[in-house]
């Protein structure tokens, strides 16, 4: 039995494309289907999804680095958001950061080595009534504390 083929980047862009119509308003939408294919935006994709719209590269990285849903390098295959908002920083979430950084071994915007993990700092979830928050995997889970935060990530492993 043959193991799967591999796709390129620029074959895995083309079935994004496929599905709109070279709009300049597409840009924002490609990008997202772009980074939910290859789970951040490499160089050859912006390259790829500028010539595809026919705009300068400038713009769409502008666009990639503007917006910070939008990754450069490779991300974790597993996402730790930490917030550090006022409500969560004043009922302990600077605590919260520092367990899980010191567990993960890496700091804020920082991804392991194994690319199991990636850790983010976040300014603010809305979830103030449940502070401090963790964010994993799209998950909230509030009222943590530095036990409860390295026991979600062996959870998580």
């Amino acid at each position: 039995m043959q193991p799967p083929k591999v796709r390129s980047v620029k074959e895995q862009i083309k079935d994004i494309f496929a599905r709109y119509r070279c709009e300049r308003s597409d840009l924002i939408p490609i990008l997202q289907d772009v980074q939910e294919a290859l789970g951040y935006i490499p160089a050859e994709a912006m390259k790829e999804t500028a010539a595809f719209l026919g705009v300068p590269e400038s713009v769409v990285y502008g666009v990639v680095s503007f917006y910070a849903q939008f990754y450069l390098t490779r991300q974790g295959r597993h996402r730790i958001r930490v917030c550090q908002g006022t409500a969560c920083h004043v009922r302990g979430g600077r605590r919260i950061m520092r367990a899980v950084s010191k567990k993960l071994g890496i700091g804020p915007g920082e991804t392991t080595p194994d690319y199991e993990f990636s850790l983010e700092r976040v300014a603010c979830f809305g979830s103030c009534a449940l502070a401090p928050v963790m964010v994993v995997d799209g998950r909230v889970h509030g009222r943590m504390t530095p036990q409860k935060a390295e026991a979600l990530l062996e959870r998580v492993k």
